[in-house]
């Protein structure tokens, strides 16, 4: 497979970005998951993967219209990468990274607006960028989030889910958010 690189990936943004402000605001937070990943990178992971995944993960938001449920972001992602004529690797860097995976039980029970399916993570590299993704909210103001405010905004789609999250923590670690807290001027909360 054929990873692009950085240059052509922030091409993509730019093309599918609807104004300046939303690129900025997706390609920053997309390049601070990214600098999250590459420090908890495991052994054995592919670190250009890694990269390209969290470059991408995100891009679907460009496509989201009035009305649309931000939820539906990684699956608009995982559509306009794959129109795009990237691989499915890439493509499920969007689809797979929506809080600590969504189930088709989630989607049924929480009646999201979702097809029917299974959008968890299933490779290391997709692991790693869902979880480096838990770290920067881009709110107003874009915020950085330490794993202990996480866990509990997670809570509130119950027990499973910080579970989950718990999981990811003792296999990752959790990110040093200092120094991207001072480059790009977000508190960590």
């Amino acid at each position: 497979m054929e990873i692009p690189s950085d240059d052509e990936i922030r091409a993509l943004h730019e093309r599918f970005a609807p104004s300046p402000a939303a690129f900025y605001l997706v390609w920053t937070h997309c390049r601070i998951v990214a600098a999250i990943a590459a420090q908890l990178l495991p052994a054995g992971a592919d670190p250009a993967l890694v990269r390209a995944g969290a470059l991408l993960h995100d891009i679907g938001v460009h496509r989201l219209g009035p009305g649309d449920a931000y939820i539906r972001h990684g699956l608009l992602g995982h559509e306009l990468l794959r129109t795009a004529g990237l691989p499915e690797e890439l493509c499920r860097f969007c689809s797979c990274h929506t809080g600590v995976g969504i189930t088709r039980a989630d989607i049924v029970t929480q009646h999201l607006p979702l097809p029917p399916g299974d959008y968890v993570a299933r490779t290391e590299e997709e692991r790693l960028v869902m979880y480096a993704d838990k770290f920067h909210s881009k709110t107003t103001p874009p915020v950085l989030l330490s794993a202990a405010t996480y866990s509990r905004s997670v809570a509130r789609f119950g027990p499973d889910k910080v579970a989950a999250f718990t999981a990811l923590i003792t296999r990752y670690g959790e990110p040093d958010l200092r120094g991207l807290a001072a480059e790009h001027g977000h508190a960590i909360t």
